[in-house]
């Protein structure tokens, strides 16, 4: 597991928030900072996940890297202004809205592992809700789902590779058929209690069958 102090994931989300409010106001991506711990300089997965609290905590962006492709400061900026501008499943938020309404969350995630299995039927027993989050892949399609999404909703480990299968735009079952590859990763994560509030690690709570 990539290893973050409480104060190294504060640093992520207050870069977040910042360098969102720095590109909402100027339409440019501002430089990274030279002041980052020498850790967060290193490669790592990360996903920006922005939730509004105006109708509960509803989603309302996140985009991501879930390999270690590029230094985590530079993949947290990045995945911050796509997630407030280029999440296609949502209209862009505005200055006035992030500011007011919009609750920022980073997740630092650890490398992919393929999961291998001689049957797919033991795909849930490979997983745990509350630990592991989970990528699909099936020819073109991909999806991926972050370890508190089954959480949030509910979700046992056989909804949650269904769902997974979904989100990649194949069928329920699509974990049941050979040739579909499921990957599992971790994460740290990190959020604020209101927007540009108190920062705090978020825990998972191991939950599910298996």
């Amino acid at each position: 597991m990539f290893d973050l102090t409480t104060e190294e994931g504060k640093y992520l989300v207050q870069l977040a928030r910042s360098t969102i409010t720095a590109f909402l106001k100027s339409r440019k991506m501002p430089p990274t900072p030279s002041d980052a711990p020498t850790k967060l300089n290193e490669k790592c997965g990360v996903f920006v996940t922005l939730n509004s609290i105006r109708n509960g905590h509803e989603l309302r962006g996140c985009i991501g890297f879930p390999m270690p492709d590029y230094p985590l400061v530079e993949a947290t900026m990045r995945s911050a202004v796509e997630a407030a501008t280029g999440d296609p499943r949502f209209s862009p938020v505005s200055l006035k809205e992030f500011e007011s309404e919009v609750v920022v969350e980073v997740s630092v995630l650890t490398p992919p592992e393929h999961v291998e299995v001689s049957d797919p039927r033991t795909y849930p027993k490979e997983i745990k809700v509350g630990r592991d989050g989970l990528i699909v892949e099936r020819g073109a399609y991909r999806g991926l789902l972050l370890p508190q999404v089954p959480l949030e909703w509910g979700w046992d480990e056989e909804d949650f590779l269904s769902q997974c299968c979904l989100k990649a735009g194949l069928s329920p079952d699509a974990w049941l058929v050979k040739g579909t590859k499921i990957s599992k990763f971790q994460a740290i994560i990190f959020q604020e209690d209101r927007p540009g509030g108190e920062i705090t690690p978020r825990p998972l709570k191991t939950g599910g069958t298996g």
